[in-house]
């Protein structure tokens, strides 16, 4: 019975073995591989951070599953690029395997210190992925434009925590802290040399004032800015641009050089002019792409002229707020807000402002906006706080957006509310009458309104891409007031002495 048993599984297991078919036996790769790209362009990095991730495919279009002796970058473990092949991290691998018809996944990103190879301030770092040797060998190119930078960050002491400053305190009496840093002297004066890479909060400290030389690039990590302090000051001396390519202008944006990151809101916080700082001025600037470009809090008796003084400058792609002030003193000429989560331009509890030829827009599209693009109050919301709106004077200006109403005034009838709009075009299509009867937004009011216009497109070239250029058919077009002391245009085109426009810039024939 026994050896019965035997025979009976020994007949058993040759039927299994021989029924058993090659369907899983891999052939050697025979260089037919097909690749969803055979460049990668990893976009350009700074020194030290690392890439973003970049993606491809490679195929086996063939009725056989195939075995790739081997996948590697060229210069090995040398390199600076890192792989993932088909989930498994490395940079050199063997037999990789792809099921006939089937593909499979590599990932690649790179970081670089550019000491280990240059000293030109960018340069390009190549390498490739070798898919097998020989005649059967296909390569995928990697390119990735490297840029140096200077890089201010919170030091970490001994026991590895990092530099905090304090805000004061909250409501219960804790003490508010926030990453961040003060600039010491050999800080305080921003080149165009290199682009600064800024984690954290970069602070001006108390009688310091932190200068920005023309052509300077300034990026922020993510929660990142400048904070001014009491008695500190900002001076950034962007100048208008004899190119193309605006190379004298100042930029402040976020970190992510990618394209798709180039106008994403709120990748950076702010430039945060606190209480007390003073002689504050921004001249030929972009900001873009912060939660709020620029906070302005209170006056300051010391300061020569207003608190904070912005020609020639271009706040966009707020995810909150282009310019927010508190109390504060600011004058503003040829200035440019557009595309604002919430309000482009907030004016709150009191101060004193005086806006000349400025394009304040909002044409909002990352989701749904319930303020207007201009609000004026002399409280603080949710709070029984009250200043004076000493005086809010809008000279030449365009207010205008994707909503019906764009400026709303809220006055407690307790504090001051002075204001004036003159020469200007507003957006204020009051179509279900709710302001009727309301003197505020009285626009026959001379002493309120002056040679106002409403609700004409002013044409912009493009709005929802910040291109802010008003065709020579505009609603603001020639009716500027030409006395004021404003003679050229953001990009320094002389205005004409009769009939100018308003906004920041003056028209052009568009072809619209």
């Amino acid at each position: 019975m026994r050896n019965y048993l035997i025979a009976i599984l020994l007949i058993i297991t040759t039927i299994i073995l021989g029924s058993c078919r090659d369907d899983f036996a891999f052939q050697d790769s025979t260089g037919n591989l097909e690749f969803s790209q055979d460049t990668i362009f990893l976009d350009t990095v700074f020194s030290n951070i690392g890439s973003s991730t970049r993606t491809f495919k490679v195929y086996n279009r063939s009725n056989e599953d195939i075995v790739i002796p081997t996948v590697g970058l060229a210069l090995g473990s040398q390199s600076k690029y890192r792989l993932s092949v088909d989930g498994v991290p490395g940079q050199i691998f063997d037999n990789v395997e792809i099921l006939a018809k089937d593909s499979i996944f590599v990932f690649v990103e790179t970081t670089v210190d550019i000491t280990d190879f240059s000293t030109a301030d960018e340069f390009l770092y190549t390498d490739t992925i070798e898919f097998d040797s020989g005649p059967n060998l296909q390569e995928v190119e990697l390119v990735t434009l490297i840029q140096d930078a200077i890089f201010l960050f919170p030091e970490r002491d001994a026991q590895g925590v990092a530099e905090t400053l304090s805000l004061g305190t909250n409501a219960d009496g804790d003490e508010i802290r926030i990453s961040g840093f003060v600039l010491d002297d050999t800080e305080l004066n921003f080149t165009a040399d290199k682009p600064y890479v800024i984690y954290g909060f970069a602070a001006v400290g108390e009688n310091k004032t932190l200068t920005i030389d023309a052509g300077a690039r300034i990026h922020f990590h993510a929660g990142s800015g400048i904070i001014v302090g009491n008695e500190g000051s900002l001076q950034v001396n962007g100048a208008l641009s004899t190119t193309d390519d605006l190379e004298n202008e100042v930029i402040f944006e976020g970190d992510r050089l990618e394209p798709q990151f180039a106008d994403v809101p709120g990748q950076w916080f702010a430039i945060w002019l606190t209480d007390g700082s003073k002689n504050n001025v921004i001249n030929h600037a972009t900001i873009k792409n912060a939660t709020v470009g620029i906070i302005s809090d209170n006056s300051n008796p010391t300061s020569t002229g207003a608190t904070l003084q912005i020609n020639n400058t271009q706040i966009y792609n707020s995810a909150n707020i282009g310019l927010l002030g508190t109390t504060a003193d600011i004058e503003a000429n040829n200035m440019v807000i557009n595309n604002s989560g919430l309000s482009s331009l907030l004016i709150r509890l009191g101060g004193s402002y005086n806006f000349n030829n400025c394009t304040i827009a909002n044409y909002w599209s990352n989701g749904f906006r319930q303020e207007p693009t201009v609000l004026m109050t002399n409280v603080f919301p949710n709070t029984d706080l009250t200043e004076d709106l000493t005086q809010a004077t809008f000279t030449n200006c365009i207010i205008y957006g994707d909503r019906d109403i764009e400026l709303i005034l809220a006055d407690d009838g307790i504090s001051q509310f002075n204001y004036k709009f003159e020469n200007s075009l507003i957006k204020f299509d009051d179509r279900f009458d709710d302001f009727v009867g309301l003197p505020a937004y009285d626009f026959t009011n001379t002493t309120l309104y002056d040679e106002i216009q409403l609700n004409i497109d002013p044409e912009f070239e493009d709005e929802d891409a910040n291109l802010m250029l008003i065709d020579n058919t505009s609603g603001a077009n020639g009716i500027a007031n030409p006395t004021t002391d404003n003679p050229s245009d953001i990009l320094g085109t002389t205005r004409p002495a009769v009939n100018p426009d308003a906004g920041a810039y003056e028209s052009v024939d568009l072809g619209s």
